[in-house]
């Protein structure tokens, strides 16, 4: 039994899940035991959903056993910045003004990825309602960049970009309104996309500037990307 599937590509993960090879809560489990291992220097995560994520990990390998069709991200653990309306956990944008917010909805970005099999790890940290560039500005922690932890990942998705090279998702979803997928995303040495305006979705995010913000993924490859 491999432990070491935090190591992996999203893409690797999900052939390997579909196939047989793993399974969905081996491969949360390993992602799981990285955070546990590492997130308190780093400290990437807001919120880790541990149990939840074991039971999105076991109803994606009980999918898999009856024949179904599990999604092209299945198995894939994914960790969500805090701008991200969700039902699970809360939904602050690491602002005290939110603080113990819980959204009665998922944001249709999320929904999509866990339609399409992905498993959440939890809620990433960010400058506050995604007014920064430096990750210094959240008022729940400071995120570190894994490279040096003496430097910081960039903003606002910096937790996104951190738990990205720090092995700890294997993809995460961040948020752009100036900069703030692609600055993070270069600063931690890692890929980051923003979308074609209206390419996402951004309803259930949290806005900063409606005309110009827009959902999009961060990971390790421009092909899990």
């Amino acid at each position: 039994m491999s432990t070491d599937w935090y190591k992996k590509t999203a893409h690797e993960i999900r052939d390997a899940v579909r196939a047989g090879k793993t399974t969905a809560l081996e491969v949360a489990e390993s992602h799981l035991a990285r955070i546990e291992a590492i997130d308190g220097k780093v400290k990437a995560f807001t919120d880790v959903w541990a149990d939840a994520a074991r039971n999105q990990a076991k109803a994606v390998d009980a999918r898999i056993k009856n024949g179904e069709d599990v999604g092209v991200l299945a198995g894939v653990p994914i960790g969500l910045k805090d701008v991200f309306c969700t039902k699970l956990g809360t939904t602050t944008c690491c602002s005290k003004i939110l603080k113990g917010y819980r959204s009665p909805f998922d944001g249709t970005a999320v929904e999509r990825l866990q339609n399409a099999g992905a498993v959440f790890l939890g809620k990433l940290n960010m400058d506050e309602f995604a007014m920064g560039s430096s990750t210094e500005n959240s008022s729940v922690q400071i995120t570190r960049n894994p490279w040096n932890l003496d430097c910081v990942p960039g903003g606002s998705s910096g937790g996104s970009a951190a738990a990205i090279a720090a092995d700890e998702c294997a993809i995460t979803l961040g948020s752009d309104t100036g900069g703030s997928i692609r600055q993070p995303a270069a600063f931690c040495g890692v890929t980051g996309i923003k979308p074609t305006y209206g390419r996402a979705s951004r309803y259930g995010m949290v806005a900063f500037a409606s005309s110009l913000d827009q959902a999009g993924p961060m990971a390790r490859t421009a092909q899990d990307c």
